[in-house]
Parts: structure tokens; C-alpha cells; sequence
């Protein structure tokens, strides 16, 4: 789609997430969650992945650039200059708008299991994933799937 449902985000639009810019990629619906997102593309690499999320491609961007968000999560839409920026762990809306951010808008964190069901992997694990070294930080459920998911801080490049 070329704008969110409300009209406060476009296509190719530039913005801030969490104080890097950004530019929005795509809106519309995902497979990994209800209701409309947007997907961005990090100036700064900083993202987790390329467009593509569970094997849909949704945009295309390099690698490590690419985030999503709910437009529900974001605010300042209303606002006619400055930039935007979201609660933590939120994208933020366009560069027209105000750096007020809701203490609102960050939901409280979910609690984190000390192993996966199965018992295969412990909390502060060290695991490998696509060949990079990670230390297991999360183990649970998430608001945007469902099943068992895992945390990982990345330990290298």
C-alpha cells in the first residue's frame, strides 16, 4: 500500500526508529502477525533482517538493514515538522512529526523461561546461529507469533 490506513505513513517516507533513520519500505498486512505493519530500512545496518521474514519477502533491502512495526505503536502522527521518534523497542513515525514519545506506548516486557520446553537450551547458553556466535537472553512467547521463541545477543559481528 502507498499509506497506512490513517494517511500518517508513506511509502519511501523518511523517519527515525530509535534515533537512527530510516526509510519506510512497506505497509500492509505480514504472516507473522495481525493487523497492519511497516517495514523499514535502517540507514545504519542496524536491522534484523532483509525484507524477508519467515520466508516472505515483504521489501527488499541489505541485508542486517531491514526492522517491522505496528503504526498502533507509533505517535506523533499529527505533527508538521521535526522527527518522530518511537517508545523503545517501536519504529518511529515520519520526520514531520514531534519527538514526543508516550511512556504508553512500551508494553511491559514478557517474562523469560529458564529453559525451552524440551529442556535442550538453558538461559545464558551459548548457541550458534547462521554461523555467528550468540549467548541465549529470552526464552518464550512473544506478542507477534506464536510457539516457543528465543532471544539471542549476538557475541560477534
Amino acid at each position: 500500500k502507498a499509506k497506512t490506513n490513517d494517511g500518517s505513513i508513506s511509502l519511501g517516507q523518511p523517519i527515525t526508529w530509535n534515533g537512527k533513520k530510516a526509510t519506510v519500505r512497506y505497509i500492509g498486512e505480514v504472516k507473522f502477525g495481525k493487523g497492519e505493519w511497516v517495514g523499514l530500512e535502517l540507514a545504519d545496518g542496524k536491522g534484523v533482517h532483509d525484507g524477508n521474514v519467515l520466508g516472505v519477502c515483504y521489501f527488499e533491502c541489505p541485508a542486517g538493514k531491514g526492522v517491522f512495526a505496528q503504526p498502533s505503536q507509533l505517535s506523533g502522527s499529527s505533527a508538521v515538522s521535526g522527527s518522530a521518534q518511537a517508545a523503545p523497542l517501536t519504529p518511529a513515525m515520519a520526520a514531520a512529526m514531534a519527538p514526543k514519545v508516550s511512556e504508553d506506548l512500551a508494553p511491559e516486557p514478557l517474562p523469560s523461561k529458564d529453559k525451552t520446553s524440551d529442556g535442550s537450551i538453558a538461559l545464558g547458553q551459548r548457541v550458534t546461529w547462521n554461523g555467528k556466535s550468540a549467548t541465549v537472553s529470552y526464552i518464550g512467547d512473544v506478542r507477534f507469533a506464536k510457539g516457543e521463541w528465543l532471544g539471542l545477543e549476538l557475541t560477534d559481528g
